[in-house]
């Protein structure tokens, strides 16, 4: 399928990289179609495209790259939306809010997307817990992850880089261990 995009122009998206939002996203609930792009840069943001509204993209980050510690508890019935047996066959990502300023971009770790990586389904899930934030200030955190990254790859070479595409297959995503059982 091929569609076009505001922010990428026009993607080609196979099956495998649809992710479906029975319920969609907050604010967003008529959009049940995205695939995750990857825009070859060196930010390790990526964008959750919907593939029903060609403007609407969210930019999207896996908390554990800025906050370590970060875990996500599930319910049983959260579990069931999510179509998954294994917690371990799910990734989990925030959605980033990235204003002019960039040192101000913060995370919505209050309500993480979670994705069935082997059913491709997704949800925006409402944490209970009181210490997540809607808007949690990180810029810092991933600029000193970016500058661990870059300097770990200047000791490898051109060869062994690894080039990315677009969009993201889902299946060659790695399981997150940031997802627990209530």
């Amino acid at each position: 399928m091929k569609i076009k995009t505001t922010r990428f122009e026009e993607l080609e998206v196979s099956p495998e990289e649809i992710i479906a939002f029975p319920d969609g996203i907050l604010g967003f609930t008529d959009l049940k179609r995205y695939c995750l792009v990857d825009p070859a840069d060196e930010t390790l943001i990526l964008w959750m495209q919907s593939l029903d509204e060609p403007g609407v993209a969210f930019p999207v980050l896996e908390p554990r790259i800025f906050k370590s510690d970060y875990i996500v508890k599930l319910s049983a019935q959260e579990l069931k939306l999510l179509c998954l047996e294994n917690i371990n066959q799910s990734i989990v990502f925030t959605i980033l809010t990235i204003p002019r300023d960039v040192t101000q971009m913060t995370a919505n770790l209050k309500a993480p997307i979670v994705i069935n990586l082997r059913d491709q389904v997704g949800r925006q899930v409402v944490l209970q817990e009181n210490e997540f934030t809607l808007k949690h200030l990180m810029f810092k955190e991933l600029k000193t992850h970016l500058t661990t990254i870059a300097a770990t790859a200047k000791t490898r070479s051109e060869t062994e880089r690894k080039a990315t595409s677009l969009p993201i297959n889902l299946r060659s995503m790695v399981p997150s261990s940031q997802v627990k059982t209530l």
